[in-house]
C-alpha cells in the first residue's frame, strides 16, 4: 500500500506557490521529494523528513516524486481561520479547507440560489495537459473575432493529482494571468476557491470569478488500466452532463494523439469515445480539428459515431502551431512534446478557438 521511508532534506532544488521540491538522503539514496507547505510546514535543509516513496518505487511519469508527509521534528502550527469542508476525507492527510459554496464564506449567498451558467462555453478535456493547449486556442490572434480578451477559470476536477499545488502549469498561468483563477472539486483541493462538487465549481466560475470560459479537466497524472470503462478520464463525459444541466455550453475537446505507441489512443482516443459517446448523455460541441492526410481521415472516421448525440464542429487549426509554440508554459503530454505529438495539441487548440468563437455568438 505505501512504502514509507525516513530521510534527511539535504537541499531545496525549486518551488513554486504551493509546493517545494527537495533533496532528500535516505537510506536508499539520495531522492526528489515535494512538500505542500500548507499541509506539513515548509522544509529546510537538515530536516527530517517522513516520506512515501510509492510513486518512486512504480517508476511513475508524472508523480516521480517521495511525497513528504511530515516534519516530525519540526510540525507546524495549527490551522488558523475559516473551512468546515474536508478533503482527502478519512485518510490520515485529510484537511480542512474553506468552501465557496458552506455557510460561513462570502460568496455563499451568490452561490445559495445559483442555478444557471448563462450560457457560459465550458471547455472539458480528458487530460490536464490539454489546458494550456486550449487557452492558446482560446487567446490565438483572431480566435475571438477581436473581442475583449476573455476571464478563464479552470476548474480541476479529482481524477489526477488531489493537490492543485502540484501543477507547475496552474502557478505560471495564473501568474501570467492565462487564468483568473483555479477552483478545485470533489476530493481537490488547494485552488484559489473550494467547492463541493463540479456544479458548485462551475457555478463559483460564472458568479464568483466572473468568468466568461471555463476549462474543466482532471489534475495532472490520471488513471487507466487499458479497459473501457477503467480510466479516470470518464469524468470528462460527466462533466458534459454537469454543463447542460446548469444552462452551459460544453465544448468537448477530443484527445487525439499520432505519437502515442498504444493503438487505442491513435486518432481519437478510446477515452474520448466513451466519456462522450456512452457516460455524457447531454450533446455538447465535439471539436474536431482540420487535420490532413491518413489523421485526419482516420479521426473523422472514429469521431463520426458520436454525431448520433452530439455537434460534430469542424475547427480550422490554421494559425494555432504558432500559438501553441508561444505557450507561457511547457506543452507536454505523457512525455510527449509539441513536435512528439503535434495532432494533441492541436486538438486542445482547436476546443479552445471554438470557445472562443461562442462568445460572439
Amino acid at each position: 500500500m505505501i512504502r514509507w521511508r525516513k530521510g534527511e532534506v539535504t537541499r531545496v532544488r525549486r518551488e513554486w506557490p504551493g509546493a517545494v521540491e527537495l533533496e532528500v538522503a535516505t537510506a536508499d539514496g539520495a531522492c526528489r521529494a515535494l512538500a505542500y507547505p500548507a499541509l506539513v510546514g515548509r522544509p529546510e535543509p537538515g530536516d527530517a523528513v517522513l516520506l512515501n516513496t510509492t510513486a518512486l518505487a512504480m517508476g511513475l511519469g508524472t508523480g516521480g516524486y517521495a511525497m513528504v508527509v511530515a516534519v516530525p521534528d519540526r510540525l507546524p502550527p495549527d490551522p488558523a481561520g475559516p473551512g468546515h469542508l474536508v478533503k482527502a476525507r478519512y485518510t490520515p492527510l485529510q484537511a480542512t479547507v474553506a468552501g465557496a459554496d458552506e455557510q460561513g464564506s462570502p460568496y455563499h449567498e451568490a452561490l445559495r440560489d445559483a442555478d444557471s451558467l448563462d450560457g457560459m462555453p465550458v471547455v472539458i478535456a480528458d487530460l490536464h495537459s490539454a489546458l494550456p493547449a486550449i487557452l492558446c486556442g482560446l487567446y490565438a490572434p483572431g480566435g475571438d473575432g477581436g473581442r475583449e480578451r476573455p476571464r478563464v477559470a479552470y476548474v480541476m476536477q479529482d481524477g489526477g493529482a488531489l493537490p492543485a499545488w502540484f501543477s507547475m502549469s496552474c502557478a505560471e498561468l495564473k501568474a501570467r494571468e492565462w487564468l483568473c483563477g483555479v477552483i478545485t472539486v470533489g476530493q481537490a483541493f488547494g485552488g484559489d476557491l473550494e467547492a463541493v462538487t463540479l456544479h458548485t465549481g462551475l457555478l463559483a466560475a460564472r458568479h464568483v470569478l466572473d468568468a466568461d470560459v471555463a476549462v474543466v479537466a482532471q489534475g495532472p497524472g490520471n488513471l487507466g488500466t487499458g479497459t473501457r470503462w477503467g480510466f479516470s478520464g470518464v469524468c470528462a463525459g460527466e462533466a458534459v452532463n454537469a454543463t447542460a444541466v446548469l444552462s452551459g455550453r460544453p465544448v468537448a475537446a477530443l484527445r487525439i494523439s499520432e505519437g502515442d505507441r498504444r493503438d487505442r489512443h491513435i486518432g481519437v482516443s478510446h477515452h474520448s469515445l466513451t466519456a462522450y459517446g456512452r457516460v455524457a448523455l447531454a450533446p455538447a460541441r465535439v471539436v474536431l480539428p482540420e487535420l490532413p492526410g491518413e489523421l485526419g481521415d482516420r479521426v473523422r472516421e472514429q469521431a463520426a459515431p458520436l454525431a448520433v448525440r452530439h455537434d460534430l464542429v469542424t475547427v480550422p487549426v490554421d494559425g494555432l502551431l504558432d500559438a501553441l509554440k508561444a505557450a507561457p508554459v511547457r506543452l507536454s503530454t505523457m512525455g510527449r512534446g509539441l513536435e512528439e505529438d503535434l495532432a494533441y495539441f492541436l486538438a486542445s487548440a482547436a476546443a479552445g478557438r471554438h470557445a472562443a468563437d461562442l462568445l460572439g455568438s
